[in-house]
């Protein structure tokens, strides 16, 4: 994962849009660059940066949301209304750029943020929510947030902290440095899990043994057994003649029902009597009569239908001959109606000529009024098509129309005066084939237009590859120079260092004689000769004890200029391998450069002109052209259309007199809407009179001949029925026909006659079968009364109920005895089971658990450690040869421990260490950390924050020289965060942070 660029705009304290293209110079010539500032200018802003446009968190405030940005006043700059952060980097699938964003509305309320990923292969937005965003960059660069920032964005301060601690914090340190606090967790689970399972099993065996302490003995359970057998023998025969008494007493109280029930049917025997006589009473006179009656009742019922029906008719011709003279009223006014509608003294019996005549004329006089207001709008339609180029459209007043048209027509005609001399190199008489020709040369400039732009962009990118090819060749020139010169300086130090060697191998030679005659004194005998006098004792050159440090120091400058040389090397290899690269790509260009232009001399030779024209003034003009002459066409159009369009207006204003003069005749006639309709109307509504006169007469006619055969019927009855009633006692037949009741009367009372015999009846037969009943029940009814029995009953239940009692508590104990031993099987066979199955989590808990977490996550972070002082050494051989870190061992200081080569591998305390040397110790940890953190991921971009202040310049030197072979060996882009000002002479390429006031900053990159 390498970034490639870093966009923002009002994050913090810098205002404004800022962006650092780590694509473009001065980066491609060294990735190498120094992030300067004083203090709160915004430097680790920028880091703040990558972390919030990629994962929407930044390391000093968390995740980031709207609450964080107003409760804390933290990322958008203040006084500002939005801010944004985009990152562009490159991952193994791709190029793809991240934004963060955040704005106030109109109202000047914070809104959300807002995030997106683009693909920018194909410069689409990738469809995604924003809360997805920061997953997909993870996904793409293949570290999470925390990973991302232990492996880009190096705070070595956290490592000097780690290196001095105690065990103990060391462990919590690497905790939160490596973010493996999970192996804690895993112990403290691993240690619940288990005292979660163990708690069970105890549990379960404390209920064991409660239901033991439950448990009948087993003498007191035989005991139980045979008192229960015993009791249930002596319950049965108890038992019988309680269900004895039970069937007497159900007998008693039978045969006291049967009794009751009896009593109740003599009661209702005695009520049916009662009311079957006082029917008779009632009706029983009337229903005698109405049966001799009923005999010839049919005929009395006809003689009473026809009175009806004579009165009826009688009615009817009332009522007819009332209609009669109302038709007569409104035939009068139809005439009258009639005579005024055709304007004409009309006799009845002419009624229907007359209007046929009339509807006639008035029909005429319309199809003409039609047929002039068809020509009117077939001339109108004919105008309307004739002039619908032009802008105009007839009103009412068809002469102002006139007058405006022939304005419309000169105005029309200066326009296309106005035009001509614009297309004087254009033939007007075939202006489609000219408007053709000016169109495929218009499509032609546009084309070369566009080759020209093509040309114009690669001369440019051509000259930037010159320049910077430009800005390369002073270093090819300088550098193998520089190498030459410092190549020398260290064959010279070699050398001295060699002559100063092999002067030490002689001195140490010489050094035991040389060391002897130095301690001889005047008097004292020699050790080796005995003598008292030692002339070669006397004299001796002064020993050179500067020798070693002399060494030293030279061995240290050889170091340095060979560290010095390897740097050269590095930028040398740089500048050529980039030379090598934009040379190529120049060639590449100017191929390609002198391909576009031949393209464009072949493809518009014909047009001749240059490429470097104003191609946009020549598209302009002949675009121009075109506009004019379809303007020219549109206009002449115009003028053909008012000329065809004037004679029409004569024919308009002709046919209108016309029908001025049809629709004043047609007015004074019928001022009507539907002449048929109104003409229908009279005609059918005088028909319809004379059909209701006709039709009024014919019914008094046949109501009368009907009125007089139902007379004829009366009376031949009246002279039947007359010796029939007098049979029966009656002198008059209405008098007969005042005996007879109404057919639904007379079935009603001989329905409640019969329901009344079938009652009593009934009764009868249920007073026989209680009679019955009761005799079979007395035959086996016991001596003792019910009192006797019941109370007789009570007492044995009594008896039976507390022998039943003392059986029951006898199987309760037993039952509960038998059920405690089942419980106790069911608990063991289950506690075997979890037993046998909590085996892993005892053995999981002896291993790595503990309350705390502390033994999993001890051992854990040992591991941790060591690969980390593993790949710390690998880096710090770079730093420093003198150095290795390791772990503290038997009696030593709890904090980890520097191994100095130089002094014999030496074990002391980093606590001893100068902060020079602590920082180069704590820079190897946390580059150690981005390697263990992108074990998988290839990274190409890192961030350096703190502590260069700390060291001395040589130290400093070193450092760099490092960071700059690592750059060269990994092509990797390299940021380091200080305000060291000896960091400005020796990375030229920095972006510079400056306070400007008001709590502002501003941001220059240069190089």
């Amino acid at each position: 994962m390498k970034i490639l660029k870093i966009e923002f705009q009002n994050i913090n304290s810098l205002k404004g849009a800022h962006e650092i293209d780590f694509t473009g110079s001065p980066f491609t010539a060294s990735s190498l660059f120094a992030i300067t500032g004083p203090t709160g200018s915004g430097k680790s802003t920028i880091l703040d940066v990558i972390s919030l446009a990629l994962f929407n968190q930044v390391p000093r405030l968390g995740k980031i949301t709207k609450n964080e940005i107003l409760n804390k006043g933290a990322i958008l700059t203040r006084n500002q209304k939005e801010a944004w952060a985009r990152i562009t980097y490159e991952s193994k699938t791709g190029i793809f750029a991240s934004h963060w964003s955040i704005s106030t509305n109109r109202n000047n309320k914070l809104r959300d943020y807002e995030m997106q990923l683009f693909d920018l292969a194909s410069e689409k937005a990738l469809d995604l929510k924003k809360s997805d965003v920061p997953a997909k960059n993870e996904e793409l660069i293949g570290l999470n947030y925390d990973q991302f920032i232990k492996s880009v964005l190096l705070a070595q301060g956290e490592f000097a902290q780690f290196l001095r601690a105690k065990k103990d914090e060391r462990g919590e340190l690497l905790e939160k440095i490596t973010g493996t606090g999970i192996y804690r967790q895993l112990g403290i689970k691993a240690f619940q899990k288990k005292k979660e399972v163990s708690s069970e099993i105890e549990k379960e065996q404390q209920e064991i043994e409660v239901h033991q302490k439950n448990l009948l003995q087993e003498e007191d359970l035989n005991t139980f057994s045979k008192e229960l057998s015993e009791k249930t023998k002596n319950c049965e025969p108890l038992e019988a003649e309680v269900k004895k008494l039970e069937q007497n007493i159900r007998l008693k109280n039978d045969i006291k029902e049967r009794n009751l029930d009896l009593q109740k049917v003599l009661r209702q025997k005695e009520e049916a009597k009662k009311s079957l006589a006082e029917f008779e009473d009632q009706h029983g006179q009337a229903l005698k009569k109405h049966e001799k009656i009923q005999l010839f009742g049919e005929e009395l019922r006809t003689w009473q239908n026809l009175n009806r029906e004579i009165k009826g008719l009688q009615d009817d011709i009332a009522i007819i001959v009332n209609g009669e003279k109302r038709t007569e009223e409104q035939m009068t006014d139809c005439l009258g109606q009639i005579r005024k509608f055709v304007q004409k003294n009309v006799a009845a019996a002419d009624i229907e000529a007359e209007i046929h005549t009339f509807s006639s004329s008035v029909r005429e006089l319309q199809q003409q009024r039609d047929a002039k207001r068809s020509s009117y709008g077939s001339l109108q339609r004919e105008f309307d098509t004739e002039v619908r180029e032009i802008p105009f459209q007839l009103n009412g007043d068809i002469e102002q129309s006139e007058l405006k048209l022939l304005e419309l027509q000169k105005m029309i005609q200066l326009e296309v005066d106005n035009l001509s001399p614009r297309l004087s190199e254009i033939n007007l008489a075939d202006p489609i084939s000219e408007k053709n020709r000016l169109r495929r040369d218009l499509e032609q400039a546009r084309k070369a237009e566009r080759q020209s732009e093509k040309i114009s962009q690669a001369s440019g990118e051509l000259k930037k590859l010159q320049a910077e090819k430009a800005e390369i060749q002073p270093f090819l020139e300088k550098l193998p120079k520089e190498l030459e010169l410092e190549q020398s300086n260290a064959d010279t130090l070699k050398e001295r260092l060699e002559k100063l060697q092999l002067k030490k191998e002689n001195e140490n030679l010489r050094k035991t004689l040389e060391e002897h005659r130095t301690h001889l004194q005047k008097g004292d005998p020699c050790p080796l000769c005995g003598a008292l006098e030692h002339p070669f004792a006397e004299d001796l050159p002064e020993r050179e004890d500067g020798l070693q440090e002399e060494i030293q120091e030279t061995s240290r400058l050889l170091s340095a200029k060979q560290q010095e040389i390897a740097g050269t090397k590095t930028s040398l290899n740089h500048y050529e391998r980039r030379f090598e690269s934009v040379h190529k790509s120049e060639k590449e260009k100017i191929s390609e450069l002198e391909s576009l232009k031949g393209h464009f001399e072949e493809e518009f030779g014909d047009l001749k002109i240059a490429y470097e024209t104003d191609w946009s003034r020549i598209v302009a003009k002949f675009d121009g052209k075109i506009s004019a002459l379809e303007k020219y066409e549109a206009e002449n159009r115009k003028l053909k259309a008012i000329a065809a369009g004037l004679p029409l207006l004569a024919d308009l204003k002709k046919v209108l007199q016309e029908g001025k003069e049809i629709k004043k005749h047609l007015d004074q006639l019928y001022t009507g809407k539907n002449i048929d309709a109104d003409c229908r109307d009279l005609q059918n509504k005088w028909t319809g009179f004379l059909h209701q006169k006709t039709s009024l007469q014919k019914q008094q006619k046949d109501l009368e001949q009907k009125q007089g055969l139902k007379k004829s019927q009366l009376k031949d009855l009246e002279i039947k029925l007359q010796s029939k009633i007098e049979k029966e006692g009656y002198r008059e037949i209405q008098q007969a026909l005042a005996g007879l009741l109404p057919e639904q009367r007379a079935a009603e009372l001989r329905k409640k006659k019969e329901t009344l015999n079938n009652e009593t009846s009934r009764i009868e037969s249920v007073e026989k079968t209680l009679i019955s009943q009761l005799q079979k029940l007395q035959e086996n009814e016991p001596q003792s009364s019910l009192e006797d029995l019941i109370k007789e009953i009570e007492e044995k239940k009594n008896t039976l109920s507390g022998w039943n009692k003392e059986c029951e508590e006898l199987r309760r104990i037993l039952f509960n005895d038998q059920n405690t031993k089942r419980k106790i099987n069911e608990i063991e066979t289950g506690l075997k089971e979890k037993k046998q199955k909590i085996r892993r989590w005892e053995l999981l808990n002896q291993l790595i658990g503990d309350s705390t977490g502390k033994k999993f996550n001890d051992f854990a972070q040992d591991l941790s450690l060591s690969q980390l002082l593993q790949l710390a050494n690998v880096r710090l051989k770079d730093l420093s040869d003198r150095y290795r870190i390791g772990k503290p061992e038997g009696d030593e200081d709890d904090s980890l421990v520097a191994i100095d080569d130089h002094m014999g591998g030496q074990r002391r305390s980093v606590k001893t260490l100068s902060g020079g040397e602590t920082f180069i110790l704590s820079l190897s940890m946390a580059l150690a950390l981005s390697d263990l953190a992108s074990k998988n991921v290839e990274i190409d971009s890192l961030f350096i924050d703190e502590g260069f202040g700390t060291l001395d310049p040589e130290t400093l030197d070193q450092t760099l020289d490092t960071l700059e072979k690592l750059q060269a060996e990994s092509s990797k882009t390299i940021g380091i965060i200080s305000h060291v000002d000896s960091l400005k002479e020796r990375i030229t390429t920095q972006v510079k942070l400056k306070r400007n006031g008001q709590g502002y900053s501003s941001l220059e990159v240069s190089g």
